[in-house]
């Protein structure tokens, strides 16, 4: 979270410094109707929300990634490595999984079958800063930095036998939950077009190339009170344990957008807009560009209306 406030501040101060820029600039295409749609620098910011598509959540699906980012088997996983080996007694240590439990070292089981299934990703908050350069009142060049921070959950289990002299026959299949984190920051440069002549409202279309870059966060589970962190350290066979190496990634893609457009006064409108976007999330293993969506609104502020027209 704290990448995320440092980016809000440096966007803030980014937006307080184009507004200083610009206003001394004399606009002689001033309308003080339709000023918001007319020739000049307009910023403000972006509240809403993403959407993501779930291709990518495997990445926090437990097996994990060798140094070169490419998938690992079961034996080489993370969880195999916390669960059986450092969590569970392996090479002779406590067996803090069965303290977890309550029930003893040889009465559960943890094998490729349990591993996790169902990834997905939630939806999330999305903020960012909008910026635009009107030609004239429908026509203009945008430009969009939003950032997110995603959470990604799915579950995975674990197989218990009964303790002795149970009446439980058969074994007990425990479901945990498993989670990631990432976070995504998007640069979006394109056209806008607003149709209509109304002065307070109309439609408009968007569209343009998007830059995604994204973050592996983290990956835990929980097993009753036990919480473990599955991206610490790595240890893979015939290596030292090391700290890992969480991949980064940045990918090109598209986007477009539709919405309605509404002019509160001469210096201030507000957007409500969809954006779809078709864009490779530069992570993990096996990429491809797939949609992603979201939605939202921005308030904009136009910077070349004159003190004496506000």
């Amino acid at each position: 979270m704290k990448s995320i406030y440092k980016i809000i501040t440096v966007l803030l101060m980014l937006h307080l410094s184009v507004r200083s820029f610009a206003q001394d600039n004399n606009d002689d295409d001033y309308d003080a109707e339709q000023n918001i749609n007319k020739k000049g620098f307009h910023t403000g910011v972006f509240l809403g929300g993403i959407f993501p598509n779930n291709y990518t959540a495997t990445l926090y699906d437990g097996y994990g990634f060798d140094y070169n980012e490419n998938k690992n088997d079961f034996a080489n996983s993370f969880m195999y490595e916390k669960i059986i080996m450092q969590y569970g007694g392996g090479d002779g240590q406590t067996d803090l999984i069965a303290e977890a439990l309550g029930i003893d070292h040889t009465d559960w089981s943890f094998d490729e079958s349990d591993m996790p299934v169902n990834m997905r990703y939630h939806p999330a908050f999305l903020i960012g800063f909008d910026a635009r350069y009107g030609f004239n009142k429908k026509n203009s060049l945008l430009f969009n930095l939003n950032v997110a921070q995603l959470t990604i959950n799915g579950n995975f289990t674990i197989t218990t036998r009964p303790p002795p002299n149970s009446t439980q026959i058969n074994n007990s299949i425990k479901t945990y939950d498993i989670k990631g984190g990432e976070q995504r920051m998007t640069m979006q440069a394109g056209y806008q077009r607003i149709f209509g002549e109304s002065v307070n409202i109309n439609f408009f279309m968007e569209g343009g190339l998007q830059l995604t870059y994204a973050r592996f966060l983290k990956n835990e589970i929980m097993i009753e009170e036990l919480h473990i962190n599955l991206a610490d350290s790595y240890v893979q066979t015939g290596y030292a344990s090391t700290e890992l190496n969480k991949p980064t990634g940045t990918g090109i893609g598209v986007f477009a957008g539709l919405g309605i457009n509404l002019t509160l006064n001469s210096k201030w409108s507000v957007q409500f807009v969809y954006n779809p976007s078709y864009e490779k999330i530069n992570i993990g293993y096996h990429q491809k560009r797939t949609l992603q969506n979201a939605v939202g609104f921005r308030t904009l502020i136009n910077l070349s209306v004159k003190k004496s027209e506000e």
